[in-house]
């Protein structure tokens, strides 16, 4: 059962107790990531979120990692393009001591120089790697066409320059305009009940500012729809990436995108795509497509990595399913398929405290409410044939999508 607990600072969290092992799971996210970047330091959050736990309050950077080490705590941070998410994983008789620890790294990180210049060139060399990586060059490039002179098309990991250019002062400013307890959401999973809940939330968070200073990130548009962007590179394959306009996760018809997705490629083996380029063609190993609902932006993305001798086949495939669909919307079969599955491995996202606790944070953040597990399944079997054949054409009926190839592709225009 999730209940709403509140602080005595009045701090809200959604809290799980299991007492079956002996394991407290946190998971939180603030509103804010790599969105809020200025424009000459994109990768800013990303750098900052990393510094967290290389040195906070008491500890210097080797201090704290033998301190997480030494009492098997595990905490990470991540910045996505809205959000900072973080977690900690902690054995329940030492929970106390873990709270400690992430309390200074949410409040108090140093930002000690040393920190700063290490964590700098180990992110510099990983974008060093990405950038012969296809994967990554094609990632960067579908963002930077679909949302040019946006936030969303900058990488949160940042370039070289942008990276070489933050300073201590900048990680410690952004890190004073994002971290606040307006902007917070938090999941508690595990061996501990809602006074210790409770009194964990002002230990961790309670002396964060009320309120974070975050920019006004504009809705956003996809562009390039129907361009191909190609850069070219001397690999076997090439790895395509595409997107066409979604829905947003608030949207009404979120839930029937959601199942026409899964149809059209989300489904691992069963989806159409997957059938036609690897079962009847053998193109690709893989093909998978995703519902990218940003906050300020919506989009239907999806990859293959294919011979480049095969490319503009596999990606001809692609575009005439989509147009497929588009026209006459899937079969009853296939919508009783996808609802059985839909529903059937809805569990799997629960069988661990670090799964509830993180899917309690989307939850939250995405505002479904609290009775949303309970809902959930309902929802998608409320959807209907005649709701899946219009959301295919709202979708996929406005033409070609944007794509962004990288290798040397035969024929790909």
């Amino acid at each position: 059962m999730i209940q709403k607990i509140v602080s005595p600072l009045g701090i809200e969290a959604w809290l799980v107790e299991d007492y079956a092992v002996p394991l407290v799971a946190v998971d939180f996210a603030f509103k804010g990531g790599a969105a809020q970047d200025p424009a000459d330091r994109a990768g800013l959050a990303h750098m900052m979120s990393a510094l967290f736990d290389e040195g906070a309050g008491p500890y210097d950077d080797q201090g704290f990692q033998r301190a997480l080490e030494e009492n098997a705590v595990e905490i990470s941070f991540q910045a996505a393009r809205d959000q900072i998410n973080g977690s900690l994983r902690t054995l329940a008789d030492r929970k106390n001591f873990a709270f400690d620890l992430l309390h200074y790294a949410i409040t108090e990180p140093r930002f000690e120089e040393s920190a700063v210049e290490r964590i700098r060139q180990s992110l510099q060399a990983g974008l060093r790697r990405e950038a012969s990586d296809p994967n990554a060059m094609v990632s960067l490039a579908l963002f930077a066409g679909l949302f040019p002179d946006h936030p969303y098309g900058r990488s949160p990991r940042g370039t070289l320059e942008s990276i070489g250019a933050v300073i201590r002062d900048d990680a410690a400013a952004q890190h004073r305009r994002l971290m606040a307890k307006d902007g917070l959401t938090v999941s508690i999973v595990g061996a501990i009940d809602a006074h210790d809940a409770e009194e964990m939330l002002d230990k961790v968070f309670g002396s964060l500012p009320t309120s974070a200073l975050l920019q006004i990130v504009p809705e956003a548009s996809l562009a390039g729809l129907g361009e191909r962007r190609i850069i070219e590179l001397e690999v076997p394959q090439t790895v395509l990436q595409f997107a066409t306009p979604g829905v947003k996760r608030d949207d009404p018809d979120y839930m029937a995108a959601f199942v026409l997705n899964h149809i059209y490629g989300g489904g691992s083996f069963s989806s159409r795509l997957f059938q036609k380029v690897r079962e009847e063609k053998g193109l690709a190993y893989s093909v998978s497509t995703q519902l990218g609902a940003l906050a300020h932006a919506a989009f239907i993305g999806g990859g293959v990595a294919t011979r480049n001798d095969r490319a503009a086949e596999s990606l001809a495939i692609i575009e005439a399913e989509m147009a497929e669909i588009a026209r006459n919307g899937p079969t009853e079969a296939e919508l009783e398929s996808a609802k059985k599955y839909i529903t059937g491995s809805y569990a799997l996202r629960f069988d661990a405290s670090t799964k509830i606790a993180n899917q309690l944070t989307m939850i939250q953040t995405e505002q479904l409410g609290i009775d949303f597990i309970d809902r959930r399944n309902d929802l998608v079997e409320a959807v209907t044939l005649d709701d899946t054949r219009r959301v295919a054409q709202r979708l996929f009926g406005g033409g070609r999508p944007f794509v962004a190839a990288v290798g040397k592709p035969e024929g790909l225009t």
